[in-house]
């Protein structure tokens, strides 16, 4: 499994912003049924009201990386790692990177802010 980041997702249906090597892993997961999501990404991109339909619709059926009970202390010191370091760490993307680690997936992005989360928390980026 592999999972995909907001940001990937958003350059895949795009028309405006350019294709590169996330966009290929995000076509091949897709094919492969091997493409999965962390909560989070799944309510951010469904939040956009301009979603087209089948697109909402795709990301509906993908798997979801699912928290257990204790993934927000988890999640909470991963953060605090980060902010002690100086490094920026918004929290949904502590929330992204919180799911990968504990469901050991890779994660494919193109937010740079997540090589802070692969330095410090033990995060797999797929890039």
């Amino acid at each position: 499994m592999i999972a995909i980041d907001s940001s990937s997702w958003i350059a895949f249906f795009s028309d405006r912003e350019p294709l590169g090597d996330d966009t290929a892993l995000v076509e091949s997961a897709l094919a492969d049924h091997q493409a999965c999501l962390p909560p989070v990404v799944l309510t951010e991109l469904l939040s956009d009201p301009g979603m087209p339909r089948n697109v909402g619709v795709l990301l509906s059926q993908l798997p979801l990386l699912d928290p257990d009970p204790a993934f927000w202390e988890r999640a909470g010191r991963l953060r605090a790692k980060l902010l002690a370091r100086r490094h920026r760490a918004r929290l949904a993307d502590t929330l992204v990177a919180q799911s990968c680690i504990d469901h050991d997936v890779r994660l494919v992005t193109r937010d740079d802010d997540f090589r802070h989360f692969a330095r410090v928390g033990r995060l797999r980026l797929a890039l």
